[in-house]
């Protein structure tokens, strides 16, 4: 069919009245879910254009672009993270640069059910999601079923869909040497190494110190959430514990921050006894006292990476992952 489709044949094709196609496409509570997501998936595929009854943004827009937010693992599902803060930016500037609008969904999917429904049902026309959580296997399915969706994060093994994330394992990497060619021998890997991108910087991590001739030690990497909170009380047990550490590498610069914030407060000269190493370069890490050495990922880039992904994708074209380059911002915090 061609775009001169009509109600009547999208009717016959779902085999239901054409009462029930309009009250579908005018997204009405009179229909079920099911019903609908078959008729919104067979007016996407006959180019009938539904979405003028169902505005996604503004009129004139190019296309519109809905950010989803997976259910929290690790880092993910805190849009007042600063660093996802950043990330939103550059997304909304290169869309803002292609003509596109952007919105920001409520939907916080935990599984394949909830990530076909968001699909098959958002008058968005692709969706960014901002973090992978636990559902690498889901959005593997789900690109067999719509390939109009780019994740921010890891490169995972056998992985079918388009992600792009910095080199995790290149900025673990870059921080752990740093620290090593400064002399400390007893480093601390502060964060959480279940999720995707984490678990990857302490990967870096351990590479590092097999890099720099060190033996890496089980008790040394210590969990922590992404928050402030969570880092300072991780180094409060560290120090309780009578550990021996003369450095850390944090899995972000809210984790940097508070473990710099437990240290000060014990009484340990960061970077004179500690040195700290932080990851994502937000802008509070240049106006902490001390400045945050960090390890910075182009959010920008990033941005602009996501959303010319996407839109190929919505053409049908082939996307790929991608990696963003990671630079180590030497400051105050590492002493050198």
């Amino acid at each position: 069919m061609s775009k001169s489709t009509r109600l009547e044949d999208l009717a016959a094709l779902a085999g239901v009245s054409i009462s029930t196609v309009s009250r579908a496409l005018n997204d009405s509570p009179a229909v079920n879910l099911r019903t609908k997501q078959a008729i919104w998936k067979l007016a996407r595929e006959h180019d009938y254009p539904f979405r003028r009854y169902m505005p996604a943004g503004p009129i004139g827009a190019d296309a519109t672009i809905a950010i989803v937010v997976p259910r929290p693992q690790g880092r993910e599902g805190r849009l007042s993270d600063p660093f996802f803060l950043e990330l939103l930016a550059g997304v909304g500037e290169a869309a803002r640069e292609r003509g596109c609008d952007v919105l920001v969904s409520h939907v916080a999917p935990a599984n394949i059910e909830d990530l076909s429904v968001l699909t098959s049902t958002s008058r968005a026309d692709g969706i960014i999601f901002l973090g992978q959580s636990s559902l690498h296997h889901e959005f593997n399915l789900l690109a067999e079923q719509d390939a109009r969706f780019v994740v921010w994060g890891a490169q995972l093994p056998e992985q079918a869909y388009c992600s792009i994330g910095s080199d995790n394992l290149l900025g673990g990497r870059r921080a752990t040497l740093h620290l090593a060619r400064l002399g400390r021998r007893r480093i601390v890997f502060l964060g959480d190494t279940e999720a995707p991108e984490s678990m990857q910087r302490h990967r870096g991590y351990l590479d590092g110190l097999t890099q720099a001739g060190l033996d890496p030690d089980p008790g040394l990497s210590v969990p922590a959430h992404f928050d402030v909170e969570g880092a300072e009380a991780a180094v409060d047990r560290l120090i309780a514990r009578r550990i021996d550490f003369d450095g850390i590498v944090a899995a972000s610069d809210l984790i940097a921050l508070g473990a710099i914030r437990a240290l000060l407060r014990a009484g340990r000269s960061v970077p004179g006894d500690i040195s700290v190493v932080g990851y994502d370069d937000v802008p509070f890490a240049r106006y902490n006292h001390p400045a945050l050495s960090t390890i910075s990922q182009d959010t920008a880039k990033a941005g602009r990476l996501l959303v010319s992904k996407l839109l190929l994708a919505r053409e049908g074209g082939d996307i790929r992952s991608e990696r963003v380059p990671t630079d180590l911002i030497v400051r105050e915090s590492c002493g050198g």
